[in-house]
Protein backbone atom coordinates (compact mmCIF):
# COMPACT_ATOMS: atom_id res chain seq x y z
CA UNK A 1 0.00 0.00 0.00
CA UNK A 2 1.35 3.41 -0.99
CA UNK A 3 2.15 5.84 1.88
CA UNK A 4 -0.56 8.26 0.75
CA UNK A 5 -3.18 5.52 0.58
CA UNK A 6 -2.09 4.18 3.97
CA UNK A 7 -2.43 7.61 5.56
CA UNK A 8 -5.87 8.02 3.99
CA UNK A 9 -6.98 4.63 5.34
CA UNK A 10 -5.68 5.40 8.84
CA UNK A 11 -7.46 8.76 8.76
CA UNK A 12 -10.73 7.11 7.70
CA UNK A 13 -10.68 4.49 10.44
CA UNK A 14 -9.72 7.12 13.03
CA UNK A 15 -12.73 9.17 11.95
CA UNK A 16 -14.98 6.10 12.19
CA UNK A 17 -13.95 5.70 15.84
CA UNK A 18 -14.14 9.38 16.75
CA UNK A 19 -17.62 10.07 15.33
CA UNK A 20 -19.54 7.56 17.52
CA UNK A 21 -17.57 8.68 20.58
CA UNK A 22 -18.47 12.28 19.78
CA UNK A 23 -22.14 11.36 19.45
CA UNK A 24 -21.96 9.58 22.81
CA UNK A 25 -20.40 12.63 24.45
CA UNK A 26 -22.98 15.01 22.96
CA UNK A 27 -25.84 12.75 24.09
CA UNK A 28 -24.71 12.93 27.72
CA UNK A 29 -25.52 16.66 27.70
CA UNK A 30 -29.02 16.17 26.28
CA UNK A 31 -32.13 15.39 28.29
CA UNK A 32 -35.18 16.85 29.95
CA UNK A 33 -33.38 17.04 33.28
CA UNK A 34 -31.12 20.11 32.91
CA UNK A 35 -27.48 19.68 33.93
CA UNK A 36 -24.95 22.47 33.33
CA UNK A 37 -22.21 21.70 30.81
CA UNK A 38 -19.48 22.24 33.38
CA UNK A 39 -21.22 19.82 35.76
CA UNK A 40 -21.41 17.13 33.07
CA UNK A 41 -17.66 17.35 32.50
CA UNK A 42 -17.11 17.36 36.25
CA UNK A 43 -19.13 14.14 36.63
CA UNK A 44 -17.45 12.44 33.65
CA UNK A 45 -13.91 13.17 34.87
CA UNK A 46 -14.63 12.77 38.58
CA UNK A 47 -12.81 9.44 38.66
CA UNK A 48 -9.65 11.29 37.52
CA UNK A 49 -9.95 14.46 39.58
CA UNK A 50 -11.18 12.68 42.72
CA UNK A 51 -14.02 15.16 43.20
CA UNK A 52 -17.35 14.00 44.62
CA UNK A 53 -20.03 14.93 42.06
CA UNK A 54 -23.65 15.65 42.84
CA UNK A 55 -25.31 12.23 43.40
CA UNK A 56 -28.36 13.15 41.31
CA UNK A 57 -26.25 14.37 38.40
CA UNK A 58 -24.04 11.30 38.63
CA UNK A 59 -27.07 9.00 38.57
CA UNK A 60 -28.69 10.77 35.59
CA UNK A 61 -25.51 10.70 33.51
CA UNK A 62 -24.10 7.27 34.35
CA UNK A 63 -27.22 5.25 35.18
CA UNK A 64 -29.79 6.69 32.77
CA UNK A 65 -28.11 8.42 29.83
CA UNK A 66 -24.89 6.41 29.49
CA UNK A 67 -26.39 2.89 29.20
CA UNK A 68 -28.98 4.20 26.77
CA UNK A 69 -26.37 5.83 24.55
CA UNK A 70 -24.01 2.83 24.61
CA UNK A 71 -26.89 0.50 23.78
CA UNK A 72 -27.88 2.84 20.94
CA UNK A 73 -24.36 2.58 19.51
CA UNK A 74 -24.46 -1.24 19.63
CA UNK A 75 -27.99 -1.55 18.25
CA UNK A 76 -27.53 0.98 15.45
CA UNK A 77 -24.16 -0.41 14.44
CA UNK A 78 -25.35 -4.03 14.53
CA UNK A 79 -28.45 -3.37 12.42
CA UNK A 80 -26.47 -1.36 9.87
CA UNK A 81 -23.68 -3.94 9.54
CA UNK A 82 -26.20 -6.79 9.19
CA UNK A 83 -28.08 -4.87 6.50
CA UNK A 84 -24.87 -4.16 4.58
CA UNK A 85 -23.83 -7.82 4.81
CA UNK A 86 -27.20 -9.09 3.57
CA UNK A 87 -27.28 -6.57 0.73
CA UNK A 88 -23.87 -7.72 -0.41
CA UNK A 89 -24.61 -11.42 0.09
CA UNK A 90 -27.94 -11.41 -1.76
CA UNK A 91 -26.86 -8.70 -4.24
CA UNK A 92 -30.10 -6.84 -3.57
CA UNK A 93 -30.22 -3.14 -2.55
CA UNK A 94 -33.66 -3.56 -0.93
CA UNK A 95 -32.58 -6.21 1.57
CA UNK A 96 -32.38 -5.15 5.21
CA UNK A 97 -31.16 -6.68 8.48
CA UNK A 98 -34.56 -8.30 9.12
CA UNK A 99 -34.82 -9.89 5.68
CA UNK A 100 -34.81 -13.50 6.91
CA UNK A 101 -37.67 -12.97 9.32
CA UNK A 102 -35.59 -12.34 12.42
CA UNK A 103 -37.41 -9.10 13.28
CA UNK A 104 -40.86 -10.65 12.89
CA UNK A 105 -39.82 -13.72 14.86
CA UNK A 106 -38.36 -11.57 17.63
CA UNK A 107 -41.51 -9.45 17.67
CA UNK A 108 -43.66 -12.55 18.09
CA UNK A 109 -41.44 -13.81 20.92
CA UNK A 110 -41.69 -10.48 22.73
CA UNK A 111 -45.47 -10.30 22.29
CA UNK A 112 -45.85 -13.87 23.55
CA UNK A 113 -43.73 -13.11 26.63
CA UNK A 114 -45.73 -9.96 27.39
CA UNK A 115 -48.93 -12.02 27.39
CA UNK A 116 -47.63 -15.05 29.30
CA UNK A 117 -45.55 -13.30 31.98
CA UNK A 118 -45.92 -10.21 34.12
CA UNK A 119 -42.16 -9.73 34.44
CA UNK A 120 -40.67 -7.82 31.48
CA UNK A 121 -37.42 -9.78 31.93
CA UNK A 122 -38.80 -12.71 29.90
CA UNK A 123 -39.23 -10.50 26.83
CA UNK A 124 -35.51 -10.55 26.04
CA UNK A 125 -34.83 -14.32 25.93
CA UNK A 126 -38.15 -14.99 24.17
CA UNK A 127 -37.45 -12.31 21.58
CA UNK A 128 -33.91 -13.50 20.93
CA UNK A 129 -34.92 -17.16 20.79
CA UNK A 130 -37.79 -16.71 18.33
CA UNK A 131 -35.58 -14.50 16.16
CA UNK A 132 -33.20 -17.44 15.79
CA UNK A 133 -36.13 -19.79 15.20
CA UNK A 134 -37.34 -17.63 12.31
CA UNK A 135 -33.98 -17.78 10.53
CA UNK A 136 -33.76 -21.54 11.18
CA UNK A 137 -37.14 -21.93 9.46
CA UNK A 138 -35.76 -20.08 6.42
CA UNK A 139 -32.98 -22.68 6.14
CA UNK A 140 -35.55 -25.45 6.61
CA UNK A 141 -37.67 -24.07 3.76
CA UNK A 142 -34.57 -23.96 1.56
CA UNK A 143 -34.26 -27.75 1.82
CA UNK A 144 -37.53 -28.20 -0.09
CA UNK A 145 -36.22 -26.79 -3.36
CA UNK A 146 -33.25 -27.28 -5.62
CA UNK A 147 -33.17 -23.66 -6.84
CA UNK A 148 -30.44 -21.15 -6.07
CA UNK A 149 -30.02 -21.08 -2.31
CA UNK A 150 -29.70 -17.31 -2.02
CA UNK A 151 -33.02 -16.77 -3.79
CA UNK A 152 -34.66 -19.51 -1.73
CA UNK A 153 -33.51 -17.92 1.52
CA UNK A 154 -34.93 -14.53 0.52
CA UNK A 155 -38.27 -16.12 -0.42
CA UNK A 156 -38.20 -18.14 2.78
CA UNK A 157 -37.62 -14.94 4.74
CA UNK A 158 -40.67 -13.36 3.13
CA UNK A 159 -42.79 -16.41 3.97
CA UNK A 160 -41.55 -16.74 7.56
CA UNK A 161 -41.86 -13.00 8.14
CA UNK A 162 -45.46 -13.03 6.92
CA UNK A 163 -46.35 -15.99 9.14
CA UNK A 164 -44.88 -14.41 12.25
CA UNK A 165 -46.51 -11.06 11.40
CA UNK A 166 -49.86 -12.87 11.28
CA UNK A 167 -49.11 -14.51 14.63
CA UNK A 168 -48.28 -11.10 16.11
CA UNK A 169 -51.64 -9.81 14.86
CA UNK A 170 -53.34 -12.79 16.49
CA UNK A 171 -51.62 -12.08 19.82
CA UNK A 172 -52.73 -8.45 19.59
CA UNK A 173 -56.28 -9.67 19.02
CA UNK A 174 -56.34 -11.88 22.12
CA UNK A 175 -54.27 -9.54 24.35
CA UNK A 176 -55.79 -7.59 27.22
CA UNK A 177 -56.58 -4.16 25.70
CA UNK A 178 -55.87 -2.37 28.98
CA UNK A 179 -52.35 -3.62 29.76
CA UNK A 180 -50.93 -6.19 27.36
CA UNK A 181 -51.94 -4.66 24.02
CA UNK A 182 -50.38 -1.21 24.69
CA UNK A 183 -47.17 -2.89 25.87
CA UNK A 184 -46.99 -5.02 22.71
CA UNK A 185 -47.66 -2.10 20.39
CA UNK A 186 -45.10 0.14 22.08
CA UNK A 187 -42.44 -2.57 22.07
CA UNK A 188 -42.97 -3.29 18.36
CA UNK A 189 -42.39 0.39 17.53
CA UNK A 190 -38.89 0.30 19.04
CA UNK A 191 -37.41 2.16 21.99
CA UNK A 192 -34.29 2.36 24.15
CA UNK A 193 -36.18 3.68 27.17
CA UNK A 194 -35.56 0.51 29.20
CA UNK A 195 -31.79 0.52 28.60
CA UNK A 196 -29.72 -0.79 31.48
CA UNK A 197 -26.16 -1.98 31.89
CA UNK A 198 -27.46 -5.54 32.24
CA UNK A 199 -28.81 -5.32 28.69
CA UNK A 200 -25.39 -4.29 27.44
CA UNK A 201 -23.77 -7.25 29.21
CA UNK A 202 -26.26 -9.81 27.87
CA UNK A 203 -27.58 -8.64 24.49
CA UNK A 204 -24.25 -6.98 23.77
CA UNK A 205 -22.57 -10.41 23.55
CA UNK A 206 -24.41 -11.62 20.40
CA UNK A 207 -24.27 -8.14 18.89
CA UNK A 208 -20.50 -7.92 19.37
CA UNK A 209 -19.89 -11.52 18.27
CA UNK A 210 -22.01 -11.13 15.14
CA UNK A 211 -20.52 -7.77 14.21
CA UNK A 212 -16.97 -8.96 14.86
CA UNK A 213 -17.55 -12.03 12.67
CA UNK A 214 -18.77 -9.85 9.79
CA UNK A 215 -15.80 -7.52 10.26
CA UNK A 216 -13.36 -10.42 10.05
CA UNK A 217 -14.94 -11.92 6.94
CA UNK A 218 -15.88 -8.69 5.17
CA UNK A 219 -13.38 -9.19 2.35
CA UNK A 220 -15.16 -12.42 1.39
CA UNK A 221 -18.37 -10.47 0.90
CA UNK A 222 -16.70 -8.86 -2.11
CA UNK A 223 -16.15 -12.32 -3.57
CA UNK A 224 -19.68 -13.49 -2.73
CA UNK A 225 -21.10 -10.39 -4.42
CA UNK A 226 -19.65 -11.62 -7.73
CA UNK A 227 -21.97 -14.62 -7.74
CA UNK A 228 -21.71 -18.24 -6.64
CA UNK A 229 -19.92 -19.52 -9.77
CA UNK A 230 -17.25 -16.82 -9.66
CA UNK A 231 -16.76 -17.33 -5.92
CA UNK A 232 -16.25 -21.08 -6.40
CA UNK A 233 -13.82 -20.39 -9.23
CA UNK A 234 -11.74 -18.28 -6.83
CA UNK A 235 -11.64 -21.19 -4.36
CA UNK A 236 -14.24 -19.99 -1.87
CA UNK A 237 -16.50 -22.44 -0.05
CA UNK A 238 -19.74 -20.69 -0.99
CA UNK A 239 -22.18 -22.59 1.22
CA UNK A 240 -20.01 -22.42 4.33
CA UNK A 241 -19.29 -18.71 3.80
CA UNK A 242 -22.96 -17.93 3.22
CA UNK A 243 -23.99 -19.77 6.38
CA UNK A 244 -21.30 -18.01 8.43
CA UNK A 245 -22.39 -14.57 7.18
CA UNK A 246 -26.07 -15.31 7.86
CA UNK A 247 -25.34 -16.67 11.35
CA UNK A 248 -23.26 -13.59 12.26
CA UNK A 249 -25.83 -11.16 10.84
CA UNK A 250 -28.64 -13.03 12.61
CA UNK A 251 -26.85 -12.93 15.95
CA UNK A 252 -26.23 -9.20 15.60
CA UNK A 253 -29.81 -8.46 14.53
CA UNK A 254 -31.48 -10.72 17.09
CA UNK A 255 -29.37 -9.25 19.89
CA UNK A 256 -30.33 -5.74 18.80
CA UNK A 257 -34.04 -6.42 18.36
CA UNK A 258 -34.46 -8.25 21.67
CA UNK A 259 -33.50 -5.13 23.67
CA UNK A 260 -34.72 -2.32 21.42
CA UNK A 261 -37.80 -3.69 19.72
CA UNK A 262 -38.32 -3.57 15.96
CA UNK A 263 -36.53 -0.51 14.56
CA UNK A 264 -37.02 -0.19 10.83
CA UNK A 265 -34.96 1.50 8.11
CA UNK A 266 -31.59 1.42 9.89
CA UNK A 267 -30.50 -1.78 8.18
CA UNK A 268 -31.78 -0.53 4.82
CA UNK A 269 -30.81 3.13 4.60
CA UNK A 270 -27.53 3.29 6.54
CA UNK A 271 -25.61 0.87 4.23
CA UNK A 272 -26.58 3.08 1.30
CA UNK A 273 -25.31 6.10 3.21
CA UNK A 274 -22.07 4.17 3.68
CA UNK A 275 -21.83 3.50 -0.05
CA UNK A 276 -22.15 7.19 -0.77
CA UNK A 277 -19.09 7.76 1.41
CA UNK A 278 -16.97 4.65 0.82
CA UNK A 279 -18.24 2.87 -2.31
CA UNK A 280 -19.10 -0.81 -2.66
CA UNK A 281 -15.90 -2.28 -1.25
CA UNK A 282 -17.14 -4.26 1.76
CA UNK A 283 -13.71 -4.12 3.43
CA UNK A 284 -14.43 -0.42 3.99
CA UNK A 285 -18.23 -0.43 3.80
CA UNK A 286 -18.79 -2.74 6.80
CA UNK A 287 -16.90 -0.57 9.34
CA UNK A 288 -18.33 2.60 7.77
CA UNK A 289 -21.83 1.15 8.15
CA UNK A 290 -21.24 0.34 11.82
CA UNK A 291 -19.99 3.84 12.60
CA UNK A 292 -22.73 5.53 10.58
CA UNK A 293 -25.47 3.31 12.01
CA UNK A 294 -24.29 3.98 15.56
CA UNK A 295 -24.29 7.75 15.02
CA UNK A 296 -27.63 7.65 13.20
CA UNK A 297 -29.52 5.74 15.89
CA UNK A 298 -27.99 7.67 18.79
CA UNK A 299 -28.97 11.00 17.25
CA UNK A 300 -32.47 9.72 16.38
CA UNK A 301 -32.85 8.54 19.98
CA UNK A 302 -31.84 12.02 21.18
CA UNK A 303 -34.57 13.51 19.00
CA UNK A 304 -37.11 11.01 20.36
CA UNK A 305 -36.27 12.06 23.93
CA UNK A 306 -36.46 15.78 23.27
CA UNK A 307 -39.11 16.27 20.58
CA UNK A 308 -42.12 15.92 22.90
CA UNK A 309 -43.03 15.52 26.55
CA UNK A 310 -43.70 11.80 26.00
CA UNK A 311 -40.98 9.79 24.31
CA UNK A 312 -41.62 9.06 20.63
CA UNK A 313 -40.99 5.48 19.39
CA UNK A 314 -37.86 5.14 17.30
CA UNK A 315 -39.44 3.43 14.28
CA UNK A 316 -41.61 6.48 13.66
CA UNK A 317 -38.59 8.76 13.47
CA UNK A 318 -36.39 6.36 11.51
CA UNK A 319 -39.14 6.06 8.89
CA UNK A 320 -39.77 9.82 8.75
CA UNK A 321 -36.04 10.49 8.39
CA UNK A 322 -34.99 7.43 6.43
CA UNK A 323 -37.79 7.46 3.85
CA UNK A 324 -37.18 10.95 2.41
CA UNK A 325 -33.41 10.42 2.61
CA UNK A 326 -33.73 7.16 0.66
CA UNK A 327 -35.67 9.02 -2.06
CA UNK A 328 -32.94 11.67 -2.16
CA UNK A 329 -30.29 8.93 -2.34
CA UNK A 330 -31.99 7.26 -5.30
CA UNK A 331 -32.25 10.62 -7.06
CA UNK A 332 -28.56 11.38 -6.52
CA UNK A 333 -27.14 7.97 -7.42
CA UNK A 334 -29.69 6.97 -10.09
CA UNK A 335 -28.98 3.33 -9.23
CA UNK A 336 -25.25 3.60 -9.99
CA UNK A 337 -24.36 1.90 -6.71
CA UNK A 338 -25.68 -1.37 -8.08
Amino acid sequence: MAPGQRAKTIGLYTLLVILPLLCVLISLFLGRYPIPVSEVFSVIFSWITGERPDPTHFSVIFHIRMPRVVLGVLVGGSLAVSGAAFQGLFRNPLVSSGMLGVSSGAGFGAALALILFTDFFFVYPFSFGFGLVAVSLCFFIGRFTASTQAITLVLGGVIVGSIFSALISFLKYVADPMDELPAIVFWLMGSLSRAEYSHIYTAGVPMILGTAGLMLIRWRLNVMAMGDKEARTLGLNVNLTRIFIIVCATLATAGAVCVSGVIGWVGLVVPHMGRMMAGNNNKVLIPVSFSTGACFLVMVDNISRLISTSEMPLSILTALIGGPFFIYLLKQTKGRQW
